[in-house]
Protein backbone atom coordinates (compact mmCIF):
# COMPACT_ATOMS: atom_id res chain seq x y z
CA UNK A 1 0.00 0.00 0.00
CA UNK A 2 1.38 3.46 -1.22
CA UNK A 3 0.25 6.60 0.80
CA UNK A 4 -0.17 9.57 -1.03
CA UNK A 5 1.48 12.30 0.72
CA UNK A 6 1.46 16.47 0.79
CA UNK A 7 4.46 18.35 1.88
CA UNK A 8 4.12 20.75 4.82
CA UNK A 9 6.90 23.59 5.22
CA UNK A 10 7.62 23.99 8.99
CA UNK A 11 8.96 27.28 10.94
CA UNK A 12 12.61 25.59 10.18
CA UNK A 13 11.87 25.76 6.61
CA UNK A 14 12.13 21.39 6.50
CA UNK A 15 9.15 19.80 4.88
CA UNK A 16 6.63 17.26 6.95
CA UNK A 17 5.20 14.86 5.05
CA UNK A 18 0.73 15.47 5.62
CA UNK A 19 -0.40 12.45 6.03
CA UNK A 20 -4.09 12.40 6.23
CA UNK A 21 -4.72 8.52 8.46
CA UNK A 22 -1.24 7.57 9.70
CA UNK A 23 -2.75 4.66 11.04
CA UNK A 24 -3.48 3.07 7.69
CA UNK A 25 0.11 3.58 6.75
CA UNK A 26 1.20 0.12 5.71
CA UNK A 27 4.27 -0.92 7.79
CA UNK A 28 7.17 -0.44 5.37
CA UNK A 29 6.02 2.55 4.50
CA UNK A 30 6.01 3.07 8.42
CA UNK A 31 9.28 2.23 8.74
CA UNK A 32 10.61 4.94 6.15
CA UNK A 33 8.23 7.74 7.09
CA UNK A 34 9.52 7.02 11.24
CA UNK A 35 12.58 7.41 10.19
CA UNK A 36 11.71 10.77 8.54
CA UNK A 37 9.55 12.29 11.10
CA UNK A 38 12.56 11.54 13.72
CA UNK A 39 14.87 13.38 11.55
CA UNK A 40 12.52 16.47 11.61
CA UNK A 41 11.58 16.14 15.11
CA UNK A 42 15.39 16.28 16.11
CA UNK A 43 15.45 20.07 15.08
CA UNK A 44 12.28 21.39 15.67
CA UNK A 45 11.56 23.28 18.67
CA UNK A 46 9.58 21.38 21.26
CA UNK A 47 6.12 23.43 21.94
CA UNK A 48 5.67 24.13 18.27
CA UNK A 49 2.38 23.17 16.25
CA UNK A 50 4.90 21.40 13.85
CA UNK A 51 6.56 20.11 16.46
CA UNK A 52 3.42 18.13 18.46
CA UNK A 53 2.58 17.43 14.48
CA UNK A 54 5.49 15.56 14.07
CA UNK A 55 5.43 13.58 17.27
CA UNK A 56 1.25 12.58 17.10
CA UNK A 57 1.84 11.09 13.31
CA UNK A 58 4.74 9.05 14.59
CA UNK A 59 2.87 7.86 17.55
CA UNK A 60 -0.51 6.77 15.55
CA UNK A 61 1.90 5.69 12.73
CA UNK A 62 3.67 3.37 15.27
CA UNK A 63 0.41 1.96 16.56
CA UNK A 64 0.68 -1.10 14.92
CA UNK A 65 3.39 -1.91 16.92
CA UNK A 66 1.53 -1.53 20.28
CA UNK A 67 -1.64 -3.86 18.62
CA UNK A 68 1.13 -6.34 18.10
CA UNK A 69 2.59 -6.19 21.19
CA UNK A 70 -0.45 -6.51 23.11
CA UNK A 71 -1.65 -10.14 21.31
CA UNK A 72 0.94 -11.73 23.39
CA UNK A 73 -1.49 -10.38 26.55
CA UNK A 74 -4.83 -11.56 24.99
CA UNK A 75 -5.15 -14.38 27.49
CA UNK A 76 -4.87 -12.62 30.51
CA UNK A 77 -8.26 -11.69 31.25
CA UNK A 78 -7.93 -8.17 30.93
CA UNK A 79 -9.50 -5.77 28.49
CA UNK A 80 -7.86 -6.03 24.99
CA UNK A 81 -8.61 -2.02 24.53
CA UNK A 82 -7.28 -1.31 27.80
CA UNK A 83 -3.91 -3.30 27.52
CA UNK A 84 -3.68 -0.84 23.84
CA UNK A 85 -3.86 2.12 25.62
CA UNK A 86 -1.61 0.77 28.55
CA UNK A 87 1.30 -0.07 25.66
CA UNK A 88 0.67 3.26 24.01
CA UNK A 89 2.08 4.99 26.94
CA UNK A 90 5.51 2.71 26.63
CA UNK A 91 5.03 3.81 22.74
CA UNK A 92 5.16 7.39 24.05
CA UNK A 93 8.13 6.84 26.25
CA UNK A 94 9.69 5.63 23.72
CA UNK A 95 9.38 8.07 21.31
CA UNK A 96 10.03 10.71 23.77
CA UNK A 97 13.69 8.95 24.46
CA UNK A 98 14.82 7.45 21.19
CA UNK A 99 18.13 9.11 19.39
CA UNK A 100 18.24 8.69 15.77
CA UNK A 101 21.95 8.98 16.73
CA UNK A 102 21.80 5.25 17.77
CA UNK A 103 21.49 3.80 14.55
CA UNK A 104 18.86 1.05 16.24
CA UNK A 105 15.71 0.64 14.10
CA UNK A 106 13.14 2.12 16.16
CA UNK A 107 10.87 -0.97 16.31
CA UNK A 108 13.61 -2.74 17.76
CA UNK A 109 13.62 0.15 20.36
CA UNK A 110 10.30 0.65 21.17
CA UNK A 111 8.68 -3.01 21.56
CA UNK A 112 10.49 -3.70 24.72
CA UNK A 113 8.88 0.25 26.12
CA UNK A 114 5.50 -1.55 25.24
CA UNK A 115 5.95 -4.42 26.82
CA UNK A 116 7.61 -3.48 29.60
CA UNK A 117 4.79 -1.23 30.47
CA UNK A 118 1.91 -3.53 29.69
CA UNK A 119 3.68 -6.43 31.87
CA UNK A 120 4.04 -3.02 34.64
CA UNK A 121 0.68 -2.52 34.63
CA UNK A 122 -0.41 -6.44 34.84
CA UNK A 123 2.00 -6.37 37.86
CA UNK A 124 0.69 -3.35 39.70
CA UNK A 125 -2.97 -3.68 38.96
CA UNK A 126 -3.90 -7.40 38.37
CA UNK A 127 -2.75 -9.07 41.63
CA UNK A 128 -5.53 -8.53 44.31
CA UNK A 129 -2.63 -9.44 46.89
CA UNK A 130 0.87 -7.80 46.51
CA UNK A 131 3.36 -11.19 46.11
CA UNK A 132 6.63 -11.17 45.05
CA UNK A 133 7.84 -10.54 41.43
CA UNK A 134 9.06 -14.40 41.15
CA UNK A 135 5.66 -15.82 42.21
CA UNK A 136 3.58 -13.54 39.81
CA UNK A 137 6.03 -14.76 36.71
CA UNK A 138 6.13 -18.27 38.01
CA UNK A 139 2.43 -18.15 37.88
CA UNK A 140 2.44 -17.21 34.33
CA UNK A 141 4.82 -20.49 33.80
CA UNK A 142 2.50 -22.88 36.14
CA UNK A 143 -0.62 -21.66 33.56
CA UNK A 144 1.31 -22.61 30.70
CA UNK A 145 2.34 -25.84 32.40
CA UNK A 146 -0.67 -26.98 33.56
CA UNK A 147 -2.39 -26.09 30.18
CA UNK A 148 0.13 -28.71 28.46
CA UNK A 149 0.10 -31.40 30.70
CA UNK A 150 -3.99 -31.36 30.66
CA UNK A 151 -3.39 -31.61 27.36
CA UNK A 152 -0.96 -34.44 27.26
CA UNK A 153 -2.30 -36.48 29.97
CA UNK A 154 -6.12 -36.07 29.95
CA UNK A 155 -6.64 -34.99 33.33
CA UNK A 156 -4.93 -32.46 36.03
CA UNK A 157 -1.45 -33.14 36.59
CA UNK A 158 -0.04 -33.57 39.71
CA UNK A 159 2.55 -31.47 41.86
CA UNK A 160 5.58 -33.83 40.77
CA UNK A 161 4.79 -33.72 37.29
CA UNK A 162 4.57 -29.67 37.15
CA UNK A 163 7.71 -30.03 38.80
CA UNK A 164 9.19 -31.86 36.31
CA UNK A 165 8.14 -29.81 33.57
CA UNK A 166 8.83 -26.54 35.22
CA UNK A 167 12.39 -27.99 36.48
CA UNK A 168 11.21 -26.64 39.97
CA UNK A 169 10.70 -28.80 43.60
CA UNK A 170 7.51 -29.76 44.37
CA UNK A 171 7.86 -27.39 47.30
CA UNK A 172 8.64 -24.13 44.81
CA UNK A 173 5.22 -25.54 42.71
CA UNK A 174 3.66 -25.32 45.93
CA UNK A 175 4.43 -21.87 46.66
CA UNK A 176 3.61 -20.87 43.24
CA UNK A 177 0.02 -22.72 43.49
CA UNK A 178 -0.31 -20.34 46.86
CA UNK A 179 0.84 -17.30 45.61
CA UNK A 180 -1.17 -17.89 42.63
CA UNK A 181 -4.22 -17.80 44.90
CA UNK A 182 -3.69 -13.74 45.36
CA UNK A 183 -4.39 -12.92 41.48
CA UNK A 184 -8.20 -12.77 42.51
CA UNK A 185 -10.50 -11.89 44.94
CA UNK A 186 -13.75 -11.85 46.42
CA UNK A 187 -15.29 -9.27 48.85
CA UNK A 188 -16.61 -11.02 52.22
CA UNK A 189 -19.93 -9.17 51.16
CA UNK A 190 -20.16 -11.36 48.39
CA UNK A 191 -23.72 -13.01 48.17
CA UNK A 192 -23.57 -16.84 48.19
CA UNK A 193 -26.34 -18.48 46.95
CA UNK A 194 -27.89 -21.10 49.43
CA UNK A 195 -31.04 -22.69 49.53
CA UNK A 196 -34.27 -21.43 47.88
CA UNK A 197 -36.02 -20.68 51.41
CA UNK A 198 -32.64 -18.85 52.64
CA UNK A 199 -32.03 -17.07 49.53
CA UNK A 200 -28.51 -15.13 49.40
CA UNK A 201 -25.95 -15.29 52.21
CA UNK A 202 -22.98 -13.20 52.40
CA UNK A 203 -19.53 -15.19 52.01
CA UNK A 204 -18.03 -13.94 55.78
CA UNK A 205 -20.97 -16.26 57.25
CA UNK A 206 -19.06 -19.12 55.73
CA UNK A 207 -15.65 -18.66 56.77
CA UNK A 208 -13.23 -17.20 59.66
CA UNK A 209 -14.07 -17.64 63.51
CA UNK A 210 -14.22 -15.50 66.33
CA UNK A 211 -10.93 -14.11 67.36
CA UNK A 212 -10.93 -14.51 71.19
CA UNK A 213 -8.10 -11.58 71.28
CA UNK A 214 -10.35 -9.36 70.06
CA UNK A 215 -11.56 -9.20 73.25
CA UNK A 216 -8.45 -8.53 75.27
CA UNK A 217 -8.03 -5.30 72.46
CA UNK A 218 -10.83 -4.15 74.32
CA UNK A 219 -9.72 -5.31 77.89
CA UNK A 220 -6.66 -3.07 77.09
CA UNK A 221 -8.70 -0.11 76.23
CA UNK A 222 -10.43 -0.14 78.92
CA UNK A 223 -7.75 -0.85 81.43
CA UNK A 224 -4.96 1.77 79.86
CA UNK A 225 -6.85 4.72 81.77
CA UNK A 226 -6.68 2.66 84.74
CA UNK A 227 -3.07 2.18 85.25
CA UNK A 228 -2.67 5.70 84.19
CA UNK A 229 -4.35 6.73 87.30
CA UNK A 230 -1.98 4.39 89.46
CA UNK A 231 0.84 5.65 91.30
CA UNK A 232 4.12 6.14 89.90
CA UNK A 233 5.78 2.82 91.99
CA UNK A 234 2.44 0.88 91.24
CA UNK A 235 3.24 1.16 87.92
CA UNK A 236 6.55 0.45 88.30
CA UNK A 237 5.37 -3.10 89.94
CA UNK A 238 3.12 -4.00 87.03
CA UNK A 239 5.74 -2.97 84.31
CA UNK A 240 8.15 -5.38 86.33
CA UNK A 241 6.20 -8.13 87.03
CA UNK A 242 4.00 -8.22 83.30
CA UNK A 243 6.57 -6.48 80.79
CA UNK A 244 9.98 -7.59 81.86
CA UNK A 245 8.43 -10.88 84.14
CA UNK A 246 10.46 -10.70 86.93
CA UNK A 247 9.98 -12.47 89.69
CA UNK A 248 8.68 -11.43 93.14
CA UNK A 249 11.65 -11.32 94.73
CA UNK A 250 13.43 -9.86 92.11
CA UNK A 251 11.71 -7.18 92.12
CA UNK A 252 11.73 -6.85 95.88
CA UNK A 253 15.22 -6.72 95.35
CA UNK A 254 14.79 -4.41 93.19
CA UNK A 255 12.62 -2.01 95.34
CA UNK A 256 14.15 -2.70 98.05
CA UNK A 257 11.21 -4.10 100.26
CA UNK A 258 10.61 -7.98 100.94
CA UNK A 259 8.59 -10.90 98.50
CA UNK A 260 6.20 -11.06 100.81
CA UNK A 261 5.41 -7.15 100.66
CA UNK A 262 5.55 -7.35 96.74
CA UNK A 263 2.99 -9.84 97.07
CA UNK A 264 0.41 -7.92 98.97
CA UNK A 265 1.35 -4.79 96.88
CA UNK A 266 0.39 -6.57 93.23
CA UNK A 267 -2.65 -8.28 94.58
CA UNK A 268 -3.67 -4.79 96.37
CA UNK A 269 -3.16 -3.14 92.74
CA UNK A 270 -4.80 -5.86 90.60
CA UNK A 271 -8.01 -5.93 92.87
CA UNK A 272 -8.41 -1.79 92.28
CA UNK A 273 -7.93 -2.49 88.43
CA UNK A 274 -9.89 -5.37 88.80
CA UNK A 275 -12.88 -3.12 90.34
CA UNK A 276 -12.31 -0.49 88.11
CA UNK A 277 -12.95 -2.75 85.11
CA UNK A 278 -15.88 -4.19 86.20
CA UNK A 279 -17.44 -0.30 86.92
CA UNK A 280 -16.95 0.64 83.54
CA UNK A 281 -18.74 -2.78 81.78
Amino acid sequence: MTTALVGTTTDSGTELPQIADPQKIAPQDARELTKSFFDRLAVLEEGTHEYQYARNTLIEMNMSLVRFAARRFRNSGQDMEDVVQVGTIGLIKAIDRFEISREVQFTSFAVPYIVGEIKRFFRDTSWSVHVPRRLQEARTELAKANEELRSRLGRAPRVSELAALMNLTEEQVIEVQIAANGYNSTSLDAAITGDADEGETALSEFIGEEDAALELVEDFHALAPLVAKLGERDRRILHLKFVEEMTQAQIGQELGVSQMHISRLISRILARLRSGMLATE
